[in-house]
């Protein structure tokens, strides 16, 4: 594996990880209805775990509401249990032939403790692109010891994946301030 392999290399798992972060934080709830919070949820659908938007239509009524729509009418009152027992505490309520998922508002001692959930997130992400460096790290250590490259060559290396570093940690950053001023905004 050559020096510029390696990078590219740390730069995709690095970029994976940002991604599980941009996912884990849309699961928090701002407020705001946004059909994205119903994302992670599955029903038992015919015998194997199926999610919520492979087997209705999910939209947004208002600022407040998301509406779902089963496919199939016997759904219904499955998707209505799946919603309320998830970890996101909404009520749902049924409406004929579709289901109203109202978003509550959140209370100042809630919208504390999802940022706390947020900036936590955030921080097990920066552990995780750290190791990542890490790893690099040591498997160019590896390489001048195997008098595959030269130790300047490791030096240079090792400079542009601190470089690398430090741009996904400060993304990490503005992503983490941006989540927190949606969580905080009433």
């Amino acid at each position: 594996m050559s020096t510029d392999e390696i990078r590219c290399f740390i730069e995709s798992k690095m970029s994976k990880s940002i991604d599980v972060l941009v996912s884990n934080l849309a699961k928090i709830r701002t407020g705001r209805a946004h059909i994205g919070i119903l994302d992670h949820i599955s029903v038992d659908y015919y015998g194997s775990s199926t999610l919520i938007n492979k087997i209705a239509n999910v939209n947004l009524l208002d600022a407040r509401n998301i509406q779902v729509v089963p496919y199939e009418k016997n759904m219904i009152n499955i998707i209505e249990k799946a919603i309320r027992e998830s970890d996101l505490g909404l009520n749902p309520i049924s409406f004929g032939d579709s289901i109203k998922v109202p978003m509550p508002p959140l209370t100042e001692e809630r919208r504390k403790s999802l940022v706390k959930v947020v900036k936590a997130e955030g921080e097990e992400t920066k552990v995780a692109i750290r190791n990542i460096r890490r790893e690099a790290n040591d498997l160019l250590k590896k390489m001048v010891k195997d008098k595959e490259i030269s130790e300047d060559e490791e030096k240079r290396s090792q400079d542009s994946i601190q470089k690398i570093t430090d741009q996904k940690i400060i993304l990490i950053g503005q992503i983490i301030s941006k989540k927190e001023t949606e969580v905080m905004a009433i």
